[in-house]
């Protein structure tokens, strides 16, 4: 595609609608560092008459809506003021003893077997256990939870469902925390002196829970993949752990759990990458693409250690919050050491070959990953 088309790619959506896949790491950042130019702002889209309500697509571009994710100038940063403080003020040792306790039940539900799916039994399901936590929702309601946003990110019959499930789980959790506020998310944004409405509340909530959980799931398989199918992380599958840091930045470089965003849209006529793009115009993000450019990246090379310039995190005004991306790395890491010091002998359970990932062009994860052990007893608490 860059050999034929350069760092900005003319691609065509479902419904034979026209849009720019950026790919290019110099671009991306120019796009991403300029949102007067790239905006936003979604309204601007010059396609909309042509979008049906049914689009398969339309769930990942969205119609303007006043959330954190959604909005534009001074009404984004009015939702920024208050949802960072809230994010910021997260205990990241009561983080991590959350991610280590619900970890450790998780792995408690198959480590008697000998194997498991970490896919389905384990990484898609520890983030939202412990964002539940974090956010304010009581344990209980953490299952369901975790079911709902699953089945949304698959995108299958009950994807709708699952939406719907979610939107109500949020206004019964806010009005909870009106009437009994705790020391989690929800009530730091219902106290914030900036008071935003129910509405915009609902979906700051919403959007926190879902962009926390689905990059985090699919950062914990990939990087299990990684470890388990490259003999330069043995050491970690053998009770080494400077490896597993490396491995989970590796992963951001090559293996980026969010490939594609959209987007921006053309407030202006303007040229990119050498080709003219209109007002209107979407934009599509293309981060792995970013990620892999030559420029930045020769073939062959692998980005290691500490070097964080990659776009797994995107970049400007909408770059996910640094609180946001600690929470996520905590989530993540802990998951992954506590899976390792559980079942220290875990291997792949088929050819690495066989691996297949979920069928999203925006989404980078794996469908299953089963994986042997040798069967330990459970953790109980006290035990």
């Amino acid at each position: 595609m860059r050999r034929l088309h350069g760092p900005v790619v003319p691609v065509v959506l479902p419904g034979d609608v026209p849009a720019w896949l950026v790919i290019g790491y110099r671009e991306l950042h120019r796009v991403t560092a300029d949102p007067e130019l790239f905006t936003r702002d979604m309204g601007l889209w010059n396609q909309w008459p042509r979008i049906p309500d049914d689009w398969p697509l339309l769930p990942m571009v969205n119609k303007p809506q006043p959330s954190i994710y959604y909005t534009v100038g001074a009404e984004h940063q009015r939702h920024v003021d208050v949802v960072v403080p809230a994010l910021q003020a997260t205990d990241p040792f009561e983080l991590r003893r959350h991610a280590e306790e619900l970890a450790d039940s998780l792995i408690d539900g198959f480590c008697g077997r000998g194997e498991a799916e970490l896919i389905g039994e384990y990484a898609k399901m520890l983030p939202i256990l412990v964002l539940a936590r974090v956010v304010g929702f009581p344990d209980e309601e953490g299952p369901e939870l975790a079911r709902a946003i699953n089945a949304l990110a698959d995108g299958g019959e009950d994807a709708v469902s699952g939406f719907e499930f979610l939107g109500a789980s949020m206004t019964r959790l806010l009005a909870a925390k009106r009437r009994a506020p705790g020391p989690d998310v929800a009530s730091r944004l219902l106290a914030h002196p900036i008071a935003l409405t129910d509405e915009e509340l609902v979906l700051d909530v919403q959007s926190i829970t879902a962009a926390g959980h689905l990059p985090t799931a699919d950062w914990i398989g990939n990087s299990l993949r990684l470890m388990l199918t490259d003999d330069r992380f043995a050491a970690s599958l053998s009770g080494g752990r400077s490896s597993v840091g490396e491995a989970m930045n590796e992963v951001l470089w090559e293996d980026t759990p969010t490939q594609i965003l959209a987007g921006r849209w053309l407030a202006r006529d303007t040229r990119l990458g050498g080709r003219h793009l209109h007002a209107g115009d979407m934009l599509l993000l293309g981060l792995a693409g970013a990620n892999a450019d030559p420029d930045v990246h020769p073939e062959g090379a692998v980005h290691r250690g500490g070097n964080g310039a990659h776009f797994s995190f995107g970049h400007g005004d909408y770059r996910c919050p640094f609180p946001a991306q600690e929470i996520a790395e905590v989530i993540a890491r802990t998951g992954i050491e506590v899976l390792l010091d559980r079942l220290p002998d875990i291997e792949l359970a088929t050819s690495p070959e066989s691996l297949v990932r979920r069928p999203s062009p925006f989404l980078r994860g794996m469908r299953e990953l089963p994986v042997r052990f040798s069967s330990t007893p459970a953790r109980y608490p006290g035990g």
